[in-house]
């Protein structure tokens, strides 16, 4: 899909990042479309010159298995098996944390603890579910503000185990995987799989990695998946599916929730439900990162569906940064086509809404889009937003100032006389004559 010379800087990136780095092995590619653009692969899945890795090799995603994890228990939000506000004791009781809520745990501000009590989770036999319960607990500092808990999402797993009644892979496997056709993610590797290695800092000498199932702690790192599953999954993360997950929902997921920098820099990452953030140069990319021992793993997504996807069989040394670096090129020398208009005869139902309306002497535009949305946006200054339907003559924001604030439209004789947004009124004319101006102006221009 790309050129011949794109494709040699994405691959000449990819083996400079392999070189580098001194990994036994790195998957990479790009999304365009919901389709892999470009993929190449550099090095030998089992770290000793044995068959070069594909786009179709298993290697195990570590944090990447959190999106997935959101997507289930947003999923219940949706079916109405919980609210995302609810406090944990109301869906999973008994634990020690149970004034908690559902939504601070997705977001990664809680203040649950970062990691269970020693033996060292990731490199070490799963535990089940009643150990982990018993080292549950609050950091009080961390209440409220960007703590990342790879315990929070064990916990999170439990609780689709709960609510489900059967295990949590289980779950996802049939309510996410199967509709979206990712037929080689799984919770343990199935050939053809990498190794996993570290690789010593001093010599060219690698040892092999433990691999194990996490039991409780795998919601936060079990999944194992291919380049060409993850393609789909970046696909579904930008365009959705009606099947897997309602569109709010999805939205959601990319609002940021908390900043993940120091308080003296400038945000560059944060986190929104299952899902990190990035301000890359003023531009903002969403997804995740993955580490497990002897695997890295990363996706990023711009928001036209551009996507890039690195897998790689090593503890350290492939940074996130190559998967930046591919979208850089992608946007330097490939930008993506406008999409191309077409007519929705489905919007003529609200075209009376559409047009200038005023917010006293200041100008904005309301016009329709698709599934009976509105978009209200300013002439200049002042403030947007998105509108989903919730009734007659009734919307709520999506975004911004008004997100969860309703847009209501005021009628006289049949007609939308005024719109009341959040107690503010948006008039046909600025400050028309004819409204009950708020102030009690009457006479409002001479």
């Amino acid at each position: 899909m790309f050129s011949d010379d794109l494709n040699r800087r994405l691959g000449q990136a990819l083996r400079q990042a392999q070189s580098r780095g001194r990994v036994p092995s790195v998957v990479a590619g790009v999304v365009r479309g919901g389709e892999l653009a470009w993929a190449e692969a550099v090095g030998s899945g089992d770290g000793r010159g044995g068959p070069v890795a594909g786009t179709d090799w298993q290697y195990r995603i570590g944090s990447l298995t959190k999106t997935f994890v959101a997507v289930g228990v947003l999923r219940l939000a949706d079916e109405g098996l919980l609210d995302l506000h609810d406090q944990l004791e109301q869906r999973l009781p008994g634990t020690p944390i149970g004034q908690v809520r559902i939504i601070d745990l997705l977001g990664q501000c809680s203040g649950i603890r970062a990691e269970t009590e020693s033996p060292w989770w990731e490199r070490s036999p799963g535990k089940d579910w009643p150990d982990l319960e018993a080292q549950l607990a609050l950091r009080g500092e961390a209440r409220g503000l960007f703590h990342y808990s790879n315990v929070g999402f064990g916990v999170l797993g439990r609780l689709i185990t709960e609510l489900r009644g059967r295990p949590w892979p289980e779950a996802l496997a049939a309510e996410i995987l199967a509709p979206l056709g990712m037929t080689r993610t799984t919770i343990r590797p199935q050939p053809p799989h990498a190794t996993g290695w570290a690789v010593h800092p001093h010599s060219d000498l690698i040892m092999a990695e433990p691999e194990h199932d996490a039991e409780s702690m795998g919601p936060a790192g079990q999944l194992w998946s291919t380049v060409d599953d993850l393609g789909r999954w970046a696909h579904f993360l930008h365009a959705g599916n009606p099947d897997v997950l309602s569109e709010g929902a999805r939205a959601a997921m990319r609002i940021p929730r908390a900043l993940a920098d120091l308080p003296e820099e400038p945000w560059t990452s944060a986190y929104g439900l299952g899902l990190q953030i990035f301000n890359v140069a003023g531009r903002r990319r969403y997804g995740h990162g993955g580490s497990m021992p002897g695997f890295l793993a990363a996706l990023r997504l711009e928001d036209n569906g551009d996507a890039a996807i690195i897998l790689g069989n090593t503890t350290a040394g492939l940074s996130s940064a190559l998967a930046d670096a591919l979208l850089d090129l992608v946007a330097e020398h490939a930008p993506p086509d406008p999409p191309v208009w077409t007519a929705d005869a489905a919007q003529s139902a609200g075209l009376e809404l559409t047009g200038t309306w005023y917010w006293g002497p200041a100008p904005f535009e309301l016009r329709t889009a698709a599934e009976g949305w509105l978009e209200l946006r300013p002439h200049g200054y002042g403030r947007g937003s998105r509108f989903r339907p919730d009734g007659d003559d009734r919307w709520i924001g999506l975004d911004g100032y008004y997100l969860g604030e309703p847009l209501v439209a005021v009628r006289r004789d049949g007609r939308v006389h005024h719109w009341d947004l959040a107690s503010f009124r948006l008039t046909s004319t600025p400050y028309a004559p004819d409204a009950d101006l708020p102030g009690g102006v009457t006479t409002p221009w001479s």
